[in-house]
C-alpha cells in the first residue's frame, strides 16, 4: 500500500493567546522561516515577539474562526477526505491519506506514524505549496527527515517540490475567477496576491518569486486579460528588512488614490483559506482599501475543496505514485 502524506503549514488550536504563543514560537524558530543567527534570533523572539504578538495574532485568528474550529485546519480534513475518496475510487491502486501540518497538529510525525501502521511501503509528501520556497517546502522536508530518522525501516520516498505551473492548477484557479465572477459581478482590476517573502532570499537562490510569477502570468492567460487589468503583489511581510515587491497593502491604497473603486483578490498561493486570506486580505485590507478612497474589495476564495482541485491533488499524487 502507498501513502500520502499532504501538508500544510498549520495553525493554534485555539483562537487563544496560550495557544498562538505556543504555535508561533514553533514556526517562528524554525531556521528555515527566519534565517537569523540562532542566539540573536532567541532573544528577539522570546524576549519581545512572543511576549507581545500573540494577543494580536489571537484576536485575528477569533474574526475568522468557525464552528468547526480553524479553517485551515477544517479545510484540510475536507480536502484530505476528498483525496482519500478519489483515490478509493481509482481501483488501479490502493493508498491511505493522512493530513499533516508542518507547525501544530495533526503533526507531520504523527501523519508519517499513522501510514506506517497502516502499512504504507511507500510515501508520497504533498505540500499544498504551489510555489516552492526554502520556507516552507523545504522545510516539510526537515520535518519529514527528522521523524525518519528514527525509524529503523524506512518507506520508499518523494516528496513534490512545486505545481506552480501545472495546467490543471492553471485551469482550476481560472475557474475559480470566472465562477466567482460570473456570480458577483467583475471589478475592475484582478490583484493577485501571493504571501511574501525577504528579499535576500531570491539573493541565496530561491525560486519563489519566480515560480509566483509565472503562475500570475499563466492564470492571467487563462483568463484573457491585458496587462493592465492585473498585477501581481506580495503580502504578509513581517519585521523591518525589505521583502519582494510590490507589496500587497501599498498597491492598494496606490490604486485607491489613483481612483480606482472596485478591486477583486485572488491569493493563487494559498491552497486553503487562512487568517492570510481571510483576516489580512478580506477584512484588514478590505479596510484599509476603503479608508484610501475605494469602494469595495471582494476576495475569491482559495481553491479548497472544490472539486478541480481535489482532481488536481489526486492527479499529481497518482504521477508521483506509478
Amino acid at each position: 500500500m502507498d501513502g500520502v502524506l499532504l501538508c500544510n503549514l498549520g495553525t493554534p488550536d485555539a483562537p487563544t493567546p496560550r495557544a498562538v504563543r505556543r504555535f508561533l514560537a514553533e514556526f517562528l524558530w524554525d531556521p528555515r522561516v527566519v534565517e537569523i543567527p540562532r542566539p540573536i534570533w532567541w532573544l528577539i523572539l522570546n524576549g519581545l515577539i512572543l511576549r507581545t504578538r500573540p494577543s494580536e495574532v489571537a484576536h485575528k485568528y477569533r474574526q475568522i474562526w468557525t464552528d468547526a474550529g480553524s479553517p485551515l485546519r477544517a479545510i484540510g480534513e475536507l480536502q484530505a477526505l476528498g483525496l482519500q475518496q478519489a483515490f478509493d475510487a481509482d481501483t488501479a491502486r490502493k493508498v491511505r491519506v493522512e493530513l499533516a501540518m508542518r507547525y501544530g497538529e495533526p503533526s507531520i510525525a504523527r501523519g508519517l506514524r499513522a501510514l506506517r501502521d497502516a502499512g504504507a511501503s511507500r510515501v508520497l509528501v504533498l505540500p499544498l505549496y504551489p510555489q516552492y520556497s526554502a520556507s516552507t517546502t523545504a522545510s516539510v522536508f526537515d520535518a519529514v527527515s527528522d521523524e525518519l530518522r528514527c525509524w529503523r525501516r524506512l518507506p520508499g520516498l518523494s516528496i513534490v517540490r512545486d505545481y506552480h505551473d501545472d495546467p490543471v492548477y492553471i485551469a482550476a484557479l481560472a475557474s475559480s475567477v470566472i465562477e466567482y465572477r460570473t456570480a458577483n459581478g467583475s471589478s475592475e482590476l484582478l490583484m493577485m496576491s501571493f504571501h511574501g517573502v525577504p528579499e535576500r532570499y531570491l539573493g541565496n537562490g530561491d525560486t519563489y518569486f519566480a515560480e509566483c510569477q509565472r503562475t500570475a502570468r499563466l492564470l492571467a492567460d487563462a483568463l484573457e486579460l491585458r496587462d493592465d487589468d492585473w498585477a501581481i503583489t506580495f503580502q504578509s511581510r513581517f519585521g523591518r528588512e525589505e521583502w519582494v515587491k510590490p507589496y500587497t497593502d501599498v498597491t492598494l491604497k496606490e490604486w485607491a488614490h489613483a481612483g480606482v473603486r472596485r478591486v477583486d483578490v485572488v491569493c493563487p498561493g494559498f491552497a486553503a483559506d487562512c487568517l492570510e486570506t481571510l483576516e489580512e486580505i478580506a477584512i484588514q485590507n478590505r479596510q484599509l482599501f476603503i479608508d484610501a478612497g475605494g469602494d469595495e474589495l471582494k476576495y475569491i476564495p482559495a481553491l479548497n475543496d472544490r472539486p478541480d482541485h481535489i482532481s488536481l491533488l489526486h492527479g499529481i499524487a497518482a504521477r508521483h505514485l506509478c
